[in-house]
């Protein structure tokens, strides 16, 4: 054994752990929005794992050095090169969606989907994916302004206007700016669980989880409006282990139930069992990570009537049962 030899154990466990940091790359195009941009970076870099270590390795990249944004131009320093190495490529939206996107971008996001790589875009970055034939019979979203355009446009596409994030597994896609934060947590969220989540969460100065849609926004509702039922909302999150029903919600909201219904799905962006649901996995998520307690009072607490209705609920919407997902995201020692 050469004394060269002795070292290359420790080379290997090195190449190892900077290997396993998720790597993100933010590709950037002339007229890019800055706030898309910013939220793109920025969430992914507050973001670190329970052991306090980094949870991603954040990289801007473009296919020039230098790229052009309303009132400012900015130094980028990799080039298309670097997409070959990412885990996820973030994809800001432009100022104008309608603009070319460069072959060489879309020849590297094709390659890059071809090798599992997850891509992700805030606004009307999804129309950089569109325009590289990636999202053939995908569900996406966009800014709601430009989401006809974007349908009339590419046909094969459905696009849903009304969300704020489209999780299709390999792409996702989200609504305006803000609706970027969400679809970031959302990632942060599945990469490392829920408390990674919320605590990335609270250095933005965000909420993890948004009720609603961009339908929302359209309607410009009034929050102190009589008929607001944020009031309810923060009842049912306190008794979220107690029965809901349709019928049972309308008549505490003192309404007939299709009223209720039409209302709910007006203020939130989706049904009252659908938003019911998505509460109680929120509430499994963060039990199965912060406590110790068993699966079938995870279930309880959660709401669930039952443990194997949560578990076939909670892998449904998951991709985990709720023993994988405690062994990979738990915070308890």
């Amino acid at each position: 054994m050469t004394s060269s030899d002795r070292f290359l154990p420790v080379i290997l466990i090195v190449r190892a752990e900077v290997d396993a940091v998720h790597k993100i790359a933010v590709l950037v195009l002339n007229d890019v929005v800055p706030l898309d941009f910013g939220i793109a970076y920025q969430v992914f870099a507050l973001a670190s794992q329970v052991d306090r270590s980094k949870a991603y390795e954040v990289e801007v990249c473009a296919p020039e050095r230098t790229i052009r944004a309303t009132g400012f131009d900015m130094h980028v320093r990799y080039g298309l090169d670097r997409l070959e190495l990412a885990h996820t490529i973030v994809i800001p939206g432009c100022e104008d969606p309608f603009g070319e996107v460069p072959e060489a971008v879309r020849i590297a996001l094709r390659q890059a989907h071809a090798r599992s790589a997850r891509l992700a875009s805030i606004c009307t970055g999804v129309f950089i994916l569109a325009a590289s034939g990636l999202l053939c019979g995908k569900r996406v979203t966009t800014h709601w302004r430009f989401a006809e355009d974007l349908a009339r446009l590419y046909p094969e596409i459905t696009v849903e206007p009304n969300v704020l994030f489209v999780d299709e597994g390999s792409i996702v896609t989200s609504a305006g700016a803000s609706a970027g934060l969400d679809m970031c947590l959302h990632l942060v969220r599945r990469d490392y669980g829920q408390s990674v989540a919320a605590n990335t969460a609270r250095l933005a100065v965000a909420p993890l989880y948004r009720d609603g849609g961009q339908a929302q926004f359209i309607r410009q509702e009034l929050p102190g409006s009589p008929t607001s039922l944020a009031p309810l909302i923060e009842w049912i999150r306190d008794n979220l282990n107690s029965s809901h029903t349709v019928d049972s919600l309308a008549a505490r909201a003192n309404m007939s139930s299709r009223t209720f219904a039409r209302r709910f799905q007006e203020q939130t962006g989706t049904t009252p069992l659908q938003w019911l649901l998505t509460a109680r996995i929120d509430r499994a998520r963060a039990l199965l990570e912060e406590s110790e307690i068993s699966i079938d009072q995870t279930a309880f607490l959660s709401g669930f009537g039952s443990a194997v209705t949560f578990r076939s609920r909670f892998r449904k919407v998951v991709g985990l049962t709720p023993t994988e997902y405690r062994r990979r995201f738990s915070s308890v020692n």
